[in-house]
This record gives structure tokens, sequence and C-alpha cells, in this order.
């Protein structure tokens, strides 16, 4: 068993180290000062989201598979096939973001060449893999100790900022002001895709549930507090990042705040720490996103949907170690499918098609008076707030990630029916309309 506290702590590892390290600089760059607001509108969201699904964790406390596991007991196989597998790839090409994040900032802290931050990625993802391989209550312990380390460079970070930017004379309000690309409607939705994916670790709790102590109103609990903690957290990052430097100056690169530090002139000390802090932050993200799915592909196994060898379950230490191998392997290809929005967009679109099922999953239990130790309040109006604001991220979202969502979901499909005929299994039939 493992404590509400480790429990926050891996949701905090995932949340900030993805978001505030690697991606931060990336929303500046898309929709430079209304950056803020996308931070915040996401948030919201964010934390309906993670309502519904504590609610879901705690009427299913034993499903490792998060959103899949909610898809599947409610909707049955085929919606649950399509949902795991979507969710489980955008785990895995997350892996990819953050270690490229920690590539960039090693990169940048021993000034190594380019082409070590894929080498360092690689390394990273290798590393983490088998300390997930040891198990789930180590892997927590040693997140709990990189996350304490990282919130309190963080810390330093935005103290630091405000102090350089008033001493170095680099402050100004003019930083705040957008360039003509930064400014409307849809560079506000493109860097919400992109904080969106910031957000995705609250779900990594939902999949062991069952092992917090206090069950799952602890569980959900944690799951909350890591997106509210998360929030205040990157609002404070950005407003800094601002302070250093103009909206226009940021680009989209995996180390923005060693490079807003850079334009201020900050002292070596203070961008080594903070990149030693970058370096914590994405290793224990990454620890987290591996952890997570690898059990969401133990769980799509073991319900009969992926091969025999995905069932493989060391219970002594609590880990599906195929699901860790799968998982740095699929990550290690997709660190060069592209800059880190793409694949932060290549994922999105699992993460919020697997939210907008555990939406409807949540009407779904509702109507059926499942007993719950955790109810979202606000219910239904939350809910279908989010499921009109997931439905529109999704249509919002740049044409290759659609693309390649779409083609998944029909490959998906053909690749399900093909194996039920395959089996023989009996076709269910339902009325739509009465």
């Amino acid at each position: 068993m493992i404590s509400m506290r480790l429990a926050l702590a891996i949701g905090l590892g995932n949340i900030i180290g993805a978001g505030i390290f690697v991606l931060s600089g990336t929303t500046i760059a898309l929709a430079g000062s209304w950056a803020l607001l996308a931070f915040v509108f996401v948030g919201i969201l964010a934390t309906i989201v993670a309502l519904e699904i504590g609610e879901l964790s705690s009427i299913m406390p034993n499903a490792k598979g998060g959103a899949y596991s909610f898809a599947y007991k409610a909707f049955g196989s085929e919606l649950g096939f399509i949902t795991g597998i979507l969710l489980y790839f955008s785990f895995a090409t997350s892996i990819s973001v953050v270690a490229l994040g920690f590539g960039s900032y090693l990169s940048s802290l021993f000034g190594l060449p380019s082409y070590s931050i894929q080498v360092g990625a690689i390394a990273l993802i290798f590393a983490l893999s088998a300390v997930n391989i040891v198990g789930i209550k180590r892997a927590a312990k040693a997140d709990f100790g990189l996350v304490s380390t990282k919130l309190a460079i963080l810390v330093i970070f935005i103290v630091a900022a405000v102090a350089l930017s008033f001493y170095s004379g680099g402050f100004s309000l003019s930083n705040f002001t957008s360039g003509s690309g930064q400014a409307g409607i849809l560079p506000i939705f493109a860097a919400s895709i992109a904080v969106f994916f910031a957000y995705s670790g609250f779900q990594t709790i939902s999949t062991f549930t069952s092992r917090v102590k206090g069950g799952s109103r602890a569980a959900a609990k944690a799951i909350l507090l890591s997106v509210v903690i998360s929030m205040a957290f990157y609002i404070a990052i950005v407003l800094a990042l601002l302070m250093m430097a103009p909206a226009t100056s940021y680009s989209i690169a995996a180390d923005p705040l060693s490079f807003a530090l850079h334009h201020v002139g900050a002292p070596y000390w203070l961008t080594s720490v903070v990149d030693l802090g970058a370096l914590i932050a994405t290793a224990s993200a990454v620890l987290a996103m591996i952890l997570s799915s690898s059990r969401i592909a133990y769980q799509i196994g073991d319900d009969h949907l992926l091969p025999k060898p995905m069932r493989r379950y060391d219970r002594k230490r609590d880990v599906a170690v195929n699901g860790v191998v799968v998982s740095a392997a699929i990550s290690v290809v997709m660190l060069f499918s592209g800059n880190i929005y793409v694949i932060a967009a290549i994922s999105n679109f699992g993460l919020l098609f697997s939210y907008l099922i555990a939406s409807f999953a949540v009407i779904h239990f509702r109507k059926e008076g499942r007993n719950a130790e955790f109810r979202m309040p606000g219910y239904p109006y939350l809910t279908v707030i989010a499921i009109l604001l997931l439905f529109a991220f999704i249509i919002a979202m740049p044409q290759e990630s659609l693309m390649i969502g779409a083609t998944m979901i029909i490959a998906l499909l053909v690749i399900y029916y093909f194996f039920r005929e395959v089996d023989d299994k009996k076709i269910v039939r339902i009325k739509l309309f009465r």
C-alpha cells in the first residue's frame, strides 16, 4: 500500500514535469501572454475531468486501466478496446515528449551537441523502465523525493525571476505584448492543446486506486489536489517567464526555463540549479508515465483484448513487466516523430478521447445507481460542460493529429471485428431509439 502523500507525488510528478519544464515556453510561443488564459481555462476543465475520474475510481478501485477500465465496464469491449489502445498509445507517446525535455536540459547544462538530446532521452527511458520493474512502492518513494526537490527548485526559480527581471532592467510591460500570430482564438486553442497535455498526469493515480491508503476517497482527493497545485505553479511560472523575456522571443523548444535565464544573463550557478531541477522534474514525470502506461496495457491484456504476453504481472512487486518493456519501446520510436508540439498533439488525441468517454461513463453509472465513496459535485452540469469542451478541443486539434487519431480508430475497429469474427462472437444489437 502507498500513502495519499505518495499518490499525490506521483500525480504531481507526472503533471509538473511534463508541463512547466517542457511545454510552458511552447504555449507562450503559440499564444504569447494569452498562454496564461490557456493555462487557467484548461486547468478548470482538467479539474472537472479530475472530479469525474475521482468518482469513477471510487466506483472501480481495483481497475488498473484508468479511463479504459471505465469505458470497458460501462460500454463493453468494442469501445473499451478503442479507448484503451488510444489511451495506452497516448501515455507511451507522452513519455517521449518529457524525455526529450530531459535530453534538452541535459544538453544545456553540460553544453553537449544537439544529437545528445535523443541519446539522453533514450538513456532516461531505459533507466526508469528498470526502476519501474523493481516495483510500484519503490518507484513511488523515488518519485516523492524527486517531486519534493523540483518543487523547491521551482520556488527558487520564481523568486529569482522576479529579482533578475528588475535587476537586469529586462522587465517591461511590453514583454506581455503578443505578436501578430499569437493573438486570437486559434492561437489560444493551439496553446490549449499543449496545455491539456501538460495537465494529463492526474489520471496516473486512477491506475492504482486500490493501492492507496484511505481507499478511493483518498485517491480522489490526491487526483484533485494534483490538478489544483499544478495549476498554481503553471500560472506562476508563465508569469515568471514573461517577466524575463518578451512573449515574441519564445519558440517551440523543450528547455524554456533555461532560455529565459540565459536571456536575462542569470548567473551560471542559478542556471545550473534550474537545469538540474528540470532534469529531476522530467525524470519524475517519465517515471510516473511508464508506471501508468504499463498498468493500462496490463489491464487491456487481462480483459483479453491484447495478446497473452501483456497479461504478465508480477504481483509481488505489483508491476506489469511486459507493459513496461513495450511502453519503453514505443516511446523510443516516437522520439523521432517530430518536435515536441507535434508529439504532444499526437498524444493528446488519445487523452481527449478517453476523457470524453469517461464523462459519458459517469452518466452511465449514475443512471445505474452505482455506489461511490466519492461523488463529484455539480453533476450533471459540470459533466455536460466537460463533454462540450472536450469535443471542441478534439475538433480544434492540428490536422495531422486528427488524421492520425481517425486512422487509428478505423484501424482499431478493423482489428477488433476481425478477431471477433475469427472467435465467432455473438453480435449484440441494441436499439438506440425506442
